[in-house]
């Protein structure tokens, strides 16, 4: 847990972070695998297996699992073999079928608004890409936890214009951005770069947190380059929790 009392979040790889919204904590998109476990991202600029980077260590605690989408660096074996089977947890109504075939016995499908220990839970459109290939990715969320303050998690989406309307409408204390710039050998990019990540800052008033980065293949984007292409935008390393 952080020593803060509002919201933080804390990158522990990848997309896998924890929300800390007062007293109660998310784990979303659990992704554990050792490095090297998983095949590399296909048709990318490199071939490196994944994950590219070890889990950090530090504590784990968490009161609920939230999961954007199914992709492997969102939820993994490992995690499926690791989480408790009764946790609640929370995801895109399209996969709850395949969590509880999986064994979990508690799977909360969002389909506009949860609640879970006096936090609000929104689940929010995302695009994970551009044209016919953000259709091929599938469906994806963010979510937004409302509680004495807000944060919205992005997921796995490009900026466009829903992501600006969330914005507007939550008026999140803290951002959690998907970088990392994340692509295939043909078309755009399907997470967000430096160009995405701006046009967030110039949204909001938010704190805006940028993760995602530097632990699978397809993320081309380091941090020092979306550090030195930006200003105000926090890019923690792994492990670092970042206050409101």
């Amino acid at each position: 847990m952080s020593d803060s009392t509002g919201a933080s979040v804390r990158l522990l790889r990848n997309a896998t972070i924890l929300v800390d919204v007062g007293d109660v904590t998310f784990l979303v998109d659990p992704m554990f695998s050792s490095p090297g476990e998983n095949p590399p991202v296909p048709n990318s600029p490199n071939d490196r297996r994944n994950p590219l980077v070890p889990m950090p260590d530090g504590d784990l605690s968490y009161d609920a699992v939230v999961v954007t989408h199914r992709h492997q660096d969102h939820w993994d074996a490992a995690a499926k073999a690791e989480l408790d089977a009764d946790v609640p947890l929370f995801c895109q109504p399209e996969e709850a079928d395949e969590f509880a075939d999986e064994e979990f016995t508690d799977v909360r499908p969002v389909d506009d608004e949860a609640s879970f220990e006096g936090i609000s839970i929104h689940r929010t459109p995302g695009r994970h890409g551009h044209g016919e290939l953000a259709a091929e990715m599938g469906p994806v969320s963010g979510f937004v936890f409302e509680g004495e303050e807000t944060v919205y998690v992005a997921g796995d989406t490009v900026w466009y214009e829903p992501v600006e309307e969330t914005l507007g409408r939550f008026e999140p204390d803290l951002v959690v951005l998907n970088g990392g710039e994340a692509q295939f050998e043909q078309g755009d990019p399907i997470t967000m770069g430096v160009e995405d990540i701006t046009a967030v800052r110039e949204a909001t008033a938010a704190t805006v947190v940028v993760v995602h980065m530097e632990a699978i293949n397809h993320c081309l984007l380091s941090r020092d380059e979306l550090r030195s292409a930006t200003e105000d935008v926090r890019v923690p390393d792994d492990g670092e929790w970042v206050n409101r």
